[in-house]
């Protein structure tokens, strides 16, 4: 009898357009992947039945695979949008403890710091040190210090480049003297609370090749100072035999707290040229509070503070499966390992056939929807024609039971 077959292929024509109105309804969902119904045909079985003499009693879905393309990346500006281009996905701990695995990467900061997923996953990482040199391949969720400022960090060197002219005439025996402060630069330094500390640095000329050099801390005279020497050598360049004595510092707030601060005049020189400091830097900076995050291609998250400073707070992880098609959707983007999809690979963004990361963008649904309004056509014919078989069935059965 035809009823099982057409009641069989009425079925699975459902669910082919139960399928493919689930992909129309995605089509603008961030990192979906299109499904497809598969099908199979079904047959009887029987003892001792020669090839191509049994009837098929039917159709079946043999499965429901999705089709992991890669879907096309739309930039959107926003620094917590990112897109992956080629392989990978996303780890994500889940607030139920469990682990999933996506490709939408619609990311937002939550009051604890923490990169999560719209349904509240921790968007996972490996930990890096402050200038995103990678420390460990064990991954955890990715944090930023949002609850308060960044401590201040003690200054506890200064490096100059400058020039000193050496057609300067020797300040003593000038006339007039030259004063000390005519050739001179300044810069601020920091306590360990992050208070400013303004330091001074003046140069006078003693000899062919020497120059005395005074320091100045909080706004003191530098002539007060007990100057260091800096011998030159024919050549222009600082004589490696100059001693520098390291700067002592002391606190605005309370002067009893004093500190040493090293001084690098390695590219000091002395040129026929005008006086002139092409460089002036020191390591220490004041409290600072979170202003903005920038995420590059390999996933480095950078964090940029009030105080100027920027640190690197992890780097984002990717996960690869030996069968993604073995993943077990859950919604809202999200996969879930199983059995059939193995054990997650864990890798970094650009490393071996893991894909690149698109920061301030995302990977659009990768669904096609002219080809899904054609096959749904097609499969409103297959459905059509399932209950014309079964229509069919009916007028022979009718017409025996006319029979007289």
């Amino acid at each position: 009898m035809a009823f099982q077959q057409g009641l069989s292929g009425l079925n699975a024509s459902s669910r082919n357009l139960d399928v493919i109105g689930h992909n129309i309804a995605n089509a603008n969902t961030v990192g979906m992947k299109a499904s497809r119904a598969e099908f199979a045909e079904q047959y009887a079985s029987s003892i001792n039945a020669s090839g191509g003499t049994n009837s098929g009693i039917g159709v079946a879905v043999n499965s429901v695979s999705q089709m992991f393309t890669q879907g096309n990346i739309t930039v959107t500006g926003s620094d917590l949008d990112v897109a992956i281009n080629g392989k990978g996905f996303y780890e994500l701990s889940m607030p139920d403890g469990s682990m999933a695995y996506s490709r939408n990467g619609q990311f937002k900061l939550d009051r604890s710091g923490d990169i999560v997923s719209n349904l509240g996953g921790q968007l996972m990482g490996y930990p890096t040190d402050s200038e995103g040199n990678r420390l460990s391949f064990e991954t955890q969720p990715l944090n930023l210090p949002t609850g308060g400022p960044i401590p201040a960090r003690q200054t506890s060197s200064i490096e100059a480049e400058f020039n000193l002219d050496a057609r300067a005439v020797i300040g003593p025996s000038a006339i007039p003297p030259t004063p000390i402060s005519k050739y001179g630069t300044s810069v601020i330094a920091y306590d360990p609370q992050g208070l400013e500390i303004p330091v001074g640095l003046a140069f006078e000329k003693i000899g062919n090749n020497q120059w005395n050099v005074y320091t100045s801390v909080n706004g003191s005279d530098p002539a007060a100072s007990t100057p260091f020497v800096l011998n030159f050598t024919t050549s222009g360049q600082l004589d490696p035999s100059s001693v520098i004595p390291p700067l002592t510092v002391s606190s605005p707030n309370d002067p009893s707290v004093t500190f040493p601060v090293t001084l690098d005049f390695n590219n000091v020189t002395q040129f026929g040229t005008a006086f002139a400091v092409t460089n002036l830097a020191q390591d220490g900076y004041r409290p600072g509070e979170l202003t903005s995050l920038k995420i590059n291609d390999s996933g480095i998250v950078t964090a940029s503070y009030s105080n100027g400073q920027t640190r690197s707070a992890g780097q984002i992880a990717l996960i690869d499966f030996t069968n993604t098609q073995g993943l077990s959707p859950t919604g809202g983007g999200n996969w879930q390992a199983t059995f059939k999809s193995g054990e997650p690979v864990r890798g970094a963004p650009g490393e071996g056939n893991f894909g690149s990361l698109r920061a301030g963008a995302l990977e659009d649904s990768n669904v096609d929807l002219t080809a899904e309004l054609v096959n749904m056509m097609t499969a409103q014919r297959a459905y059509q024609a399932n209950a014309q078989t079964i229509k069919t069935q009916d007028q022979v059965l009718s017409t025996l039971l006319n029979l007289r």
